[in-house]
């Protein structure tokens, strides 16, 4: 194994560690461990807070990293 499929595997597992921290921090219907932190003190007046905003760009970024790094280590190694 490369010194390249030893990085990339490195990161696939630190992006997939961060993506299920950022899912499970963000709140559902029913809350999440977000609610924990005092995210479910917040009113449910519908609108998204700015944590809330971040967090799902965090989320989705994490996601498309993780994607590419799952396509790229699916076509090394084959």
């Amino acid at each position: 194994m490369g010194v390249f499929n030893i990085v990339l595997v490195v990161l696939h597992v630190l992006v997939s560690i961060l993506l299920i921290l950022f899912i499970l921090l963000k709140s559902g219907k029913g809350g999440g461990l977000s609610d924990m932190f005092g995210g479910g003190a917040v009113g449910g007046g519908g609108g998204s807070t700015i944590a809330e905003k971040n967090l799902d760009r965090l989320t989705v970024l994490t996601a498309v990293v993780f994607a590419v790094t799952t396509v790229v280590l699916a076509l090394r190694l084959v």
